[in-house]
């Protein structure tokens, strides 16, 4: 029978707050059943908004549902990228490495990507500048549609329950 963990065990995993024993064990073993319904528990106890957390797309970015039922990705500030199908990265604010003296800001001298072969983009939410995601890629790359997860699909064929 796999181990199941309490919210504050989840909570204390999401704050680092678990000893590597603790935490090997927990990567270890079968997952319990309930584990992502716990997950989102404390994700939604935390949260500074009412609407419902569907999603963690990252520590701060999650696809929520809103009280007229449209379906949306959100900040933890409370921004809103809009429709959770389209790219969210679109309506974050950008910055882009893209030369030695930007990189360097961030990796010592000679450590980086040259910037014809790479940029390193940064996105932050709009509302708080939180950086919420980062992506290397070629210049001129268009702008990376990570994931488009079957919400549906999950819920009912993973979850068992409708969405």
């Amino acid at each position: 029978m796999p181990e199941t963990y309490d919210k504050k065990t989840i909570a204390d995993l999401l704050d680092a707050k678990l000893g590597w024993p603790e935490l090997h064990e927990m990567m270890s073993s079968y997952k319990d059943p309930d584990r992502f319904d716990k997950y989102i528990s404390v994700l939604q106890d935390r949260a500074p908004w009412p609407e419902q957390i569907l999603l963690p797309l990252g520590p701060h970015l999650f696809i929520v549902k809103k009280s007229n039922g449209d379906i949306v990705t959100k900040s933890t500030s409370g921004f809103e990228f809009g429709d959770y199908r389209e790219n969210w990265k679109l309506k974050a604010r950008i910055f882009v490495r893209d030369t030695d003296e930007k990189y360097e800001e961030i990796y010592p001298k000679l450590s980086h990507a040259h910037p014809e072969w790479m940029e390193l983009r940064e996105f932050y939410d709009p509302l708080d500048g939180r950086l919420l995601y980062v992506e290397a890629v070629p210049p001129g790359y268009p702008i990376v549609h990570n994931f488009e997860p079957d919400l549906q699909g999950f819920y009912e064929e993973w979850l068992g329950r409708p969405l």
